[in-house]
């Protein structure tokens, strides 16, 4: 490379929880600069979870984490053209980027989602991907699936 590599930006952590996660998914979440109405509806729909799922023993923010686990994925598909034809040759994917694959799907996922506010929407989804079910989960399944069914290609890696 040419140029060298980037300084890595230093998240501060969230004012509430003190976590870096929540500040990386907030910034996610947030649109035209908005980062404070983006607090508020994060906040909220941890409270909305935390009202729905009384029974469980943990914490909105643990439910929150857990559910982003199940739909991190772990591998995922990249093309790769070899001699005239293009593969779609299955490949890990390194940790970072794994959780950024997460959250992003969980916010396009609860965007989709019908409700009346973001944070209704988010809590909904957060729940669903809990639960191991939802539009997020349902994407990460894919994601495996693709790069199960192209497993042969495992070789071509770069």
């Amino acid at each position: 490379m040419r140029k060298a590599k980037p300084k890595k930006r230093i998240i501060l952590p969230d004012p509430k929880f003190n976590d870096v996660l929540v500040t990386r998914f907030v910034n996610d979440l947030m649109r035209d600069g908005k980062k404070s109405i983006a607090y508020q509806i994060f906040y909220d729909s941890l409270d909305i979870v935390g009202q729905r799922m009384k029974d469980s023993e943990l914490s909105p923010l643990d439910i929150w984490k857990k559910a982003l686990e199940k739909i991190t994925p772990h591998v995922e598909v990249k093309s790769r053209r070899v001699g005239g034809a293009t593969f779609q040759v299955p490949m890990e994917i390194r940790p970072e980027r794994k959780t950024s694959i997460s959250i992003k799907n969980l916010i396009l996922f609860a965007r989709k989602r019908s409700g009346r506010s973001m944070a209704e929407k988010l809590a909904g989804e957060i729940q669903a991907a809990y639960n191991e079910e939802g539009g997020a989960y349902k994407k990460k399944e894919d994601t495996h699936r693709m790069a199960e069914a192209n497993r042969a290609f495992a070789h071509f890696r770069f």
